[in-house]
């Protein structure tokens, strides 16, 4: 599968590495490698990048926080991971544009989606922070959204996991991998890929999902040259 406009979703766990909190340089590394290895081809990349290494909304909650406070406190660290990686890259020479959904002009742009789109027609990378800027949704569905908004051709979706199963492969040994998946497939069975809001959305606007390992080297420049990794959702 071969692209022009790609989204890449990052979990903010898969920043962290294996240091189970914050920021690993090593990652960081490695991903401003994989594309700046891609940025010569003809591919304009955007990044939606979530906050779990550093705050998840859901955690607040579960501690009695209000939730749409706890929500804004992990959009907040949305924007640090987003910063960091633009740090990363820019240290590559890949020029990087952030934006966010809330307002910090000293530190970002605010997101404004012709001003995203023009950066990306120039060759920019745009990293895509504070999710969608409301509480109640995920970083999942601010990928569906914005994708939708720059109109990519597709979603590729880095995770801990090789693609998608039918069980938690990390549970259950006996876990069986698709290749394939229907946005219906995925809805009905509950799979995990990303929540019911966000598959909804890529179904009505038929943007394709690939969800793949960021652990397994060089996935991301696999995945960004239209090389066949993990589950592809269609």
């Amino acid at each position: 599968m071969s692209s022009r406009r790609v989204l890449l979703k990052l979990s903010g766990e898969a920043l962290m590495g294996k240091k189970g909190y914050g920021l690993d340089s090593e990652v960081l590394t490695d991903l401003a490698r994989q594309i700046y290895n891609v940025s010569n081809e003809d591919i304009q990349i955007a990044i939606v990048v979530g906050g779990g290494n550093i705050f998840r909304g859901l955690s607040g909650v579960a501690l009695g926080m209000d939730r749409a406070t706890a929500d804004h406190m992990g959009m907040l660290a949305t924007v640090i991971n987003a910063l960091a990686l633009q740090d990363a890259l820019e240290r590559r020479g890949v020029q990087t544009r952030v934006q966010t959904a809330i307002e910090i002009r000293e530190v970002a742009e605010p997101y404004i989606r012709r001003r995203a789109i023009r950066h990306l027609e120039k060759g920019r990378v745009v990293i895509f922070a504070a999710g969608t800027g409301s509480p109640y949704f995920t970083t999942d569905t601010a990928a569906a959204l914005r994708a939708a908004e720059i109109g990519a051709d597709v979603i590729f979706k880095a995770t801990s996991v090789d693609g998608v199963y039918n069980a938690d492969p990390k549970l259950n040994p006996g876990a069986v991998k698709f290749d394939k998946l229907k946005y219906m497939d995925v809805l009905k069975e509950g799979l995990s890929v990303m929540d019911t809001t966000a598959i909804s959305m890529c179904m009505d606007n038929k943007i394709p999902i690939v969800v793949f390992s960021l652990l397994e080297p060089g996935n991301i420049e696999k995945a960004l040259k239209g090389e066949k990794v993990g589950t592809l959702v269609y």
